[in-house]
């Protein structure tokens, strides 16, 4: 673990940063503790593995919202750091954040290009005296808070050591805005941005639409106060999405009207099935039972209380060739 702040009496004093403040900078002042993080220059810096970045800041009695931005690139490969770089696994990442040692979020990555942002909220009585507010993040196999039994359900489904070269961009605090927009309905690209969901991370934020479950699963994160889904229900509107037609041979994809045809009969084909729910668990507790769902012609609805305390993980079963999608989620 390292300190760049002052040892002794003749070291230059350390200010805080002052919110609202976006930092983007590994070599800022106010990134005090590092401990397996490579600070940056570009971006605040890169995790080794499971590691933290502490941040002296002055939230002078207030509630902070604290928003992380993290992503993955070709160097988020286990042993980058040392030059023993492996292969990159094709499993996705479960990653836990953490602040001031409790769970926060957690987030499902995958892929050279994914991004993924993380909100969440501290209030005074977890900001100490002296300001310093530590983000961590753990691999879901570490730590302590993380139910058995859903470790034991990921097991061979995400990739060992999932911090591994993960990258900080950008942190901001910033007062919680007294009240946010609360529409009744958002669709699943959406859910991702607003860090609702993750479910693989994003290449592209300003995208809306279906958000395609390429992972198998999905987290549903604590939500915010006075934010979407904070009313205590939401229902998740689950549909499927054909697989490319890989086989096809290259002199009919020129055939556009064949092409056109055998996408709208193989979509009419497999979307006669709902996708099924196999397992919700609680990050925290575990196995939440069978979940409560509605079959809507080739539609799954899938209800679940808001979560609060600690993240969902869905786990979705097999969908005959076909791609489960999550088309948008609604607060009741």
């Amino acid at each position: 673990m390292t300190s760049p702040g002052p040892a002794t009496e003749l070291d230059q004093l350390i200010l805080p940063a002052i919110p609202p403040v976006h930092i983007n900078n590994g070599q800022i002042s106010a990134l005090q503790v590092t401990d397996n993080f490579h600070r940056g220059t570009q971006i605040l810096g890169r995790f080794e593995t499971s590691g933290l970045a502490g941040f002296k800041v002055s939230a002078q009695g207030r509630s902070l919202r604290v928003l992380l931005s993290l992503s993955l690139d070709e160097r988020s490969v286990i042993g980058w750091h040392d030059g023993q770089a492996e292969a990159a696994s094709l499993l996705p990442r479960l990653v836990q954040v953490r602040s001031q040692g409790q769970l926060r979020q957690c987030v499902l990555l995958k892929g050279k290009r994914a991004h993924a942002r993380v909100t969440f909220d501290l209030s005074p009585e977890e900001i100490p005296d002296d300001g310093l507010i530590c983000v961590e993040l753990l691999d879901i196999t570490e730590g302590d808070g993380v139910s058995g039994e859903l470790r034991q359900a990921v097991r061979g489904r995400v990739m060992p050591d999932g911090v591994a070269g993960v990258r900080l961009n950008k942190v901001v605090f910033e007062e919680p805005p007294p009240a946010d927009f609360d529409p009744d309905t958002l669709d699943g690209l959406r859910c991702e941005q607003s860090s609702l969901i993750s479910a693989g991370g994003l290449v592209n934020f300003n995208r809306q639409g279906a958000r395609v479950l390429r992972t198998g699963m999905f987290v549903v994160n604590p939500v915010l106060k006075d934010t979407f889904g904070s009313s205590g229900r939401i229902t998740f509107r689950l549909g499927t999405k054909a697989e490319p037609a890989s086989v096809i041979p290259a002199t009919w994809r020129r055939v556009n009207s064949e092409l056109r045809w055998m996408r709208h009969a193989t979509r009419k084909l497999l979307g006669m099935a709902a996708p099924p729910v196999k397992r919700v668990f609680s990050i925290r507790d575990g196995n939440m039972g069978g979940p409560e769902e509605r079959v809507d012609g080739n539609v799954t609805e899938l209800m679940l209380p808001s979560a609060k305390n600690s993240p969902y993980l869905v786990i979705m079963g097999s969908c005959l060739g076909a791609m489960p999608t999550l088309e948008s989620a609604a607060t009741h």
